[in-house]
C-alpha cells in the first residue's frame, strides 16, 4: 500500500511519537526512581529502628510492655517467635484498605525470638500518589509543547523543500534559472549543485535541439531550393539532352546530400534510443583496442599509421558498449578524415586519478576553440559531412556519466587532441 502522506505530515509524526515516548519513559523513570527512593529510605529507617532495640537488649530486659514505649505514630512494635528463621525479612500487604510494610529483626536467634516492627504506609502512598499526578500533567503539557514545537520544526525544515519545487515547477525550456546554494541550509547544498548541473544539461539539450531541427531544415531547404530553380530555369524554353542530363545529375548529387543528411539526422534518434541501452561489463582497453584495429585498414588508404599507446592493462567498468562506440568511432574517423596522407594517429589511454582519460591525437588541419563544436551543424575544414558527428558524441558522453573535449595540440605540431575522461568508481577493475 503506498505512502501517501506528505514528508510534513511523516515529520512531524514520527517525531511527536518519539518525543512522546521519550517524555513517558523519563516520566515514568522518574516515578520509579522515586518510589524506590522512599521506600528504601522506609526499610532503612525500619532497619536502624529495629538495631536500636536489639543492641538496647543487651543491657536490659525488653519485653512486650516496654517495648510499647517507644513505639511512635503508625508505627507497632512487637517480640514474635519464628521457628526456622534465621535472618530478617521485608514484607508488604493490605489490611483493611491500609498499606502495611512490615520488618521482621532477630532478636534472640536461640530462643527463635523476633522483633516484628509493623509501619502503616499510606501517607508514602498518598505522596506518590501525588508526585505520579505532578509528573503526569508535567508529560501532558509536555507533549503538547512537543506537538507545537514538532509542527513548527517541520514547517520550518519544509521551506527549502517548498523553495526548490517552487522553481522548479515554474521552471520550462525557456526559463532555466539556477538555484542559488548559498540561499538554502548546508545539507541542501550537494541536491541544488545536482539540480544546477541537471539543468545545465536540459539547456544544453533544448539548445542542441532548436539548433538541430533549424540547421536540418536549413540544410534540406538549400538542395530543394537549388533544384527547384534549375528546374525553373530548364523549363522555360526546349535545351539540348545534355542539358537535361546536367540537370539530372545536379538533381541526384543534391538528393545524396540529402540522402546523407536524412541519415545523420536518423542517427541522432538512433543514439537517443541506445541511451536507454542496458549497460553491460566490459574492459574498456581492449574494447578501444579491438576498434583501433579495425580502421587501421581505412588509414591504410591513406597510408596513415594509427599508434595505440596505454599503459592500463585493463580497465572493466559497467557502461552502454554503443555510446562509447560511438565516441570512439567519431574521434577515429575525424582523424583520418582531418589527417594529410602519410601522417600518424596516435589512440592514448593512461589513468589519472579519479579518471581514465582517452586521447585521439592527429596532425590534421586542428580545430577553432572559439566556437561550439559540439553544436550540430557544425563543420571542421572544407570535407564533407553533415556536421552531426560531434554532436553525437557529446550527446552519448553525457549519457554515460563521461566528459569530452577537443583542443588544438601544444606540442608544435598541427593537429587537435580529441579527449574522453571516463569516470572510475569502486565497482571498476583498474590495474
Amino acid at each position: 500500500m503506498k505512502n501517501n502522506k506528505s514528508i510534513y505530515e511523516q515529520f512531524s509524526q514520527k517525531l511527536i511519537i518519539a518525543t512522546s515516548l521519550f517524555i513517558l519513559i523519563i516520566s515514568f523513570m522518574f516515578y520509579g526512581f522515586t518510589k524506590a527512593t522512599l521506600y528504601e529510605e522506609i526499610t532503612d529507617n525500619l532497619l536502624k529502628k529495629a538495631s536500636i532495640i536489639q543492641q538496647a537488649s543487651i543491657n536490659n530486659i525488653v519485653n512486650h510492655d516496654n517495648l510499647k514505649l517507644i513505639t511512635e505514630d503508625k508505627l507497632t512494635i512487637d517480640l514474635v517467635r519464628i521457628k526456622g528463621l534465621q535472618d530478617f525479612y521485608f514484607r508488604e500487604y493490605h489490611l483493611n484498605g491500609v498499606h502495611f510494610i512490615e520488618l521482621v529483626y532477630p532478636f534472640e536467634p536461640s530462643q527463635e525470638t523476633f522483633i516484628k516492627i509493623t509501619k502503616n504506609i499510606d501517607n508514602t502512598d498518598e505522596m506518590l500518589r501525588k508526585i505520579f499526578s505532578n509528573v503526569f500533567i508535567l508529560s501532558l503539557g509536555g507533549l503538547v509543547m512537543v506537538v507545537i514545537y514538532a509542527l513548527a520544526v517541520s514547517k520550518n525544515l519544509l521551506v527549502p523543500i517548498l523553495n526548490i519545487t517552487k522553481r522548479l515547477s515554474n521552471m520550462n525550456e525557456n526559463s532555466l534559472t539556477r538555484i542559488e546554494p548559498n540561499t538554502l541550509p548546508i545539507e541542501f547544498h550537494p541536491l541544488a549543485n545536482s539540480i544546477n548541473s541537471l539543468t545545465k544539461k536540459i539547456e544544453m539539450y533544448v539548445k542542441y535541439q532548436k539548433e538541430l531541427f533549424i540547421g536540418a531544415a536549413h540544410e534540406l531547404k538549400t538542395p530543394l531550393a537549388v533544384m527547384k530553380l534549375k528546374s525553373e530555369v530548364v523549363l522555360l524554353k526546349a535545351r539540348e539532352v545534355e542539358k537535361y542530363e546536367e540537370t539530372l545529375r545536379l538533381f541526384i548529387s543534391e538528393i545524396n546530400g540529402m540522402d546523407k543528411m536524412v541519415s545523420s539526422i536518423l542517427d541522432v534518434g538512433r543514439q537517443e534510443g541506445a541511451q536507454f541501452e542496458k549497460p553491460t561489463e566490459i574492459d574498456v582497453v581492449k574494447f578501444i583496442e579491438n576498434r583501433v584495429n579495425n580502421y587501421r585498414l581505412l588509414a591504410n588508404e591513406k597510408k596513415i599509421t594509427i599508434e595505440f599507446v596505454c599503459d592500463i592493462e585493463k580497465f572493466i567498468t559497467i557502461i552502454q558498449p554503443t555510446l562509447l562506440n560511438q565516441i570512439i568511432q567519431n574521434f577515429i574517423q575525424n582523424a583520418i578524415k582531418f589527417t594529410p596522407n602519410e601522417k600518424t594517429i596516435i589512440v592514448k589511454i593512461y589513468k589519472a586519478d579519479p579518471l581514465v582519460v582517452v586521447e585521439v591525437i592527429d596532425e590534421g588541419v586542428g580545430v577553432d576553440e572559439n566556437i561550439d563544436l559540439f553544436a550540430p551543424f557544425k563543420r571542421i575544414g572544407k570535407e564533407q559531412g553533415a556536421g552531426l558527428g560531434l554532436f553525437l558524441a557529446k550527446s552519448a558522453t553525457d549519457a554515460i556519466g563521461g566528459d569530452i573535449s577537443i583542443v588544438n595540440r601544444q606540442d608544435g605540431i598541427t593537429g587537435s587532441v580529441a579527449t574522453l575522461k571516463l569516470q572510475t568508481n569502486p565497482t571498476c577493475k583498474l590495474k
